[in-house]
């Protein structure tokens, strides 16, 4: 297990991936006038999906080791819409996996619970039916996640919670900051930046949408899927979740082999949540839910009696 998890705060193949990744935002951006808007929304789309899987990286590899190296690195809020402070802690929060897909005590749980959902006017129980479906997720899930991620914020704030209200602050210098440099630096006009923004979070959509299933057994809540392609790239090999989930210290580019060598520990006849690519995905799921949106396994009776 150990020659999977480097013990160098330095990780050499991300650190020379970010400066990549910087280097194609500062070029789009830069020549958008000369690209035209369409052509930079599609170059950028991906180069600010790659940077919230770097962000991704970083937290789990990179600050454990070096706190000021790993938020300096991430920290030029390029994506505007997530604080990565709270991106950080929240995802944490995530990885206590016995709480995967709990409504309650996951914060990345797209389930409700089955009181909650009987409660929600019809309306909304349409939207979040059509979230459920990949064209859904795609196309109005990061609206629709944003606008849950702020509310539960503010509510937190307006009980007194400084440290959210810190990261939120934090978050608005830094993107008062990425905003001066576009406006002074770059061609780009803020409505396309903004929609390359939105495109880049529907293009992580993707990976988060098949990420957790509700299961009774912790260990098969999270997916494999056999993917080496592009998209692939773009989430840096998180496509292995369940790999990820159970060793979330191995790095990126180690991720495909440490899978590889327990693929039978990760994919069983039993309980098997595996797809062999994204084209598989999108053929099955890109207008059909893949689960109701109440979790089946969860109440708010399962709550009382914790």
């Amino acid at each position: 297990m150990s020659r999977f998890i480097p013990s160098r705060a330095y990780e050499w193949p991300t650190l020379i991936l970010l400066c990549i990744t910087y280097l194609l935002w500062g070029c789009f951006t830069y020549y958008a006038s000369t690209l035209g808007s369409i052509l930079t929304i599609l170059c950028l789309a991906p180069i600010i999906t790659l940077h919230s899987s770097l962000q991704h990286e970083t937290l789990h590899i990179i600050e454990p080791k070096s706190k000021l190296l790993g938020q300096s690195l991430v920290f030029p809020a390029i994506g505007f819409f997530i604080p990565y402070i709270r991106f950080r802690d929240t995802h944490l929060a995530h990885h206590v996996n016995e709480y995967l897909t709990d409504p309650y005590d996951d914060p990345e749980s797209y389930y409700l619970c089955k009181t909650i959902w009987a409660t929600q006017p019809r309306w909304v129980q349409k939207v979040l039916t059509f979230n459920n479906t990949l064209i859904g997720r795609i196309l109005i899930g990061p609206c629709i996640g944003q606008i849950a991620f702020m509310h539960q914020d503010f509510k937190a704030i307006l009980k007194g919670d400084t440290s959210i209200l810190k990261a939120w602050l934090i978050h608005a210098i830094s993107v008062a900051c990425v905003l001066w440099g576009l406006l002074t630096y770059t061609t780009i006009g803020m409505g396309t930046y903004i929609l390359a923004c939105y495109c880049g979070l529907s293009i992580l959509k993707i990976r988060t949408y098949l990420e957790h299933r509700a299961h009774e057994n912790m260990n098969d809540r999270s997916v494999i899927i056999e993917d080496r392609g592009l998209l692939s790239f773009l989430f840096l090999n998180n496509n292995y979740h369940a790999a990820h989930h159970a060793q979330p210290q191995i790095p990126w580019y180690n991720l495909p082999l440490f899978f590889n060598e327990n693929r039978s520990k990760f994919i069983n006849k039993k309980h098997n949540y595996s797809y062999p690519n994204y084209k598989t995905i999108f053929s099955k799921y890109m207008f059909q839910a893949k689960e109701t949106v109440p979790h089946p396994l969860w109440s708010i009776e399962n709550r009382n009696d914790r």
